[in-house]
């Protein structure tokens, strides 16, 4: 097999990405396995390293914030990768050549583990085999989708994970979990894991009210229906008791509606996905035990004790139908015209349905 392999990088934030064909493969160490790359999903944080460098340049990345000037250039991006095991590590016996797996690749300047490329690393802890019921584009539509939404309520909010050993003593049942942002990706995952866990109230504004029933919601809200109509609604549901809330989708001010539904008499936190800047606490009303607004980074690697209990369940999950995969177009072919055109549209706020390239 040649050592070199295609790939799609961002040679210069802010510039289109670039095909090139000598990125050298690589080799997998212990505790990591070579993958053939089959599908990597494209997603809005994507798009986001390539135009502003998020995850690039040192200032904008929470994995590469030391301190320290520079960048992580050539970057490959997409974290949500499917593929075929083509190598073993070293002392390597959990998997065999030829496996399916999916799996979260690192965050970590110069990581060989994204998608966008014929051949990566993935690190055991953090993948899961696919069942053969589930196709691989199935499996593409979770990782970086279902691990945000994973941290955000079971380190962000602290609500115990439901494997955990906290969970024996935590009342899921009397506990109310507010979802801002339902009909997205990483809204429909979390209203999954909130069900999964068996939170007793899964408030939800937004998305569609029969997917999202379906996938658990005890209570769906229509985001159009204005700010204090929303409000009142989630607070008819919840009263005086909501302490969890969680925030996919909105900056800064929009996250003002999951706070003022918050407790006045308990400390309430909300998990923010979209840390654009700080929330004008001046807009929020009556708040008596005060309240804390909690970023959220979903990565694997970051939470290895909660992200190796998920990946290690998650065939099972997928089995039974405690989880279940999401939309998705396919196309076909590392095509740098295609993936940057899917970019734009992310920057430009246009509608995107989740884009998975078929290598």
């Amino acid at each position: 097999m040649s050592r070199t392999q295609k790939a799609l990088v961002i040679t210069e934030v802010g510039k289109p990405l670039t095909l090139i064909t000598d990125r050298p493969i690589p080799t997998p160490g212990p505790g990591q396995v070579q993958v053939k790359v089959r599908v990597a999903g494209l997603n809005y944080h994507d798009a986001k390293s390539r135009s502003y460098g998020l995850l690039i340049l040192r200032d904008l990345s929470p994995v590469t914030n030391d301190g320290i000037a520079g960048v992580d250039l050539p970057f490959i991006p997409t974290n949500d990768v499917v593929g075929t095991v083509s190598e073993l590590g070293p002392g390597v016996t959990e998997l065999s050549i030829g496996d399916r797996i999916v799996y979260h690749p690192s965050f970590a300047p110069g990581s060989t583990q994204n998608g966008l490329q014929e051949y990566a690393l993935a690190d055991l802890a953090f993948l899961a085999k696919i069942p053969d019921s589930i196709t691989d584009d199935e499996a593409a539509t979770l990782p970086s989708n279902i691990l945000a939404p994973l941290v955000a309520l079971f380190i962000t909010l602290q609500i115990p994970a439901p494997w955990s050993p906290a969970a024996a003593s935590f009342d899921y049942t009397n506990t109310k979990l507010l979802i801002i942002g339902g009909g997205s990706n990483c809204g429909l995952f979390g209203v999954q894991l909130a069900k999964l866990a068996n939170i007793g109230t899964i408030v939800v504004v937004g998305g569609d009210e029969a997917q999202v029933r379906s996938f658990g919601a005890t209570h769906i809200i229509d985001r159009h229906l204005g700010y204090e109509t929303v409000l009142e609604e989630i607070q008819k549901i919840v009263g005086d008791d909501l302490v969890y809330a969680y925030d996919a989708v909105t900056p800064p001010e929009g996250q003002l509606l999951a706070l003022n539904a918050l407790s006045s008499s308990k400390k309430g936190a909300l998990a923010r996905l979209l840390p654009l800047g700080p929330v004008d606490e001046s807009k929020v009303v009556g708040k008596k035990a005060g309240f804390e607004v909690r970023d959220v980074f979903g990565s694997s690697h970051w939470h290895p004790e909660l992200a190796r209990g998920f990946w290690e369940r998650l065939p099972g999950f997928l089995l039974d139908g405690r989880i279940r995969p999401l939309g998705f177009v396919a196309e076909h072919g590392l095509r740098a015209e295609v993936v940057n055109e899917v970019f734009d549209r992310y920057d430009s706020g246009g509608r995107v349905v989740k884009t998975h390239i078929h290598l």
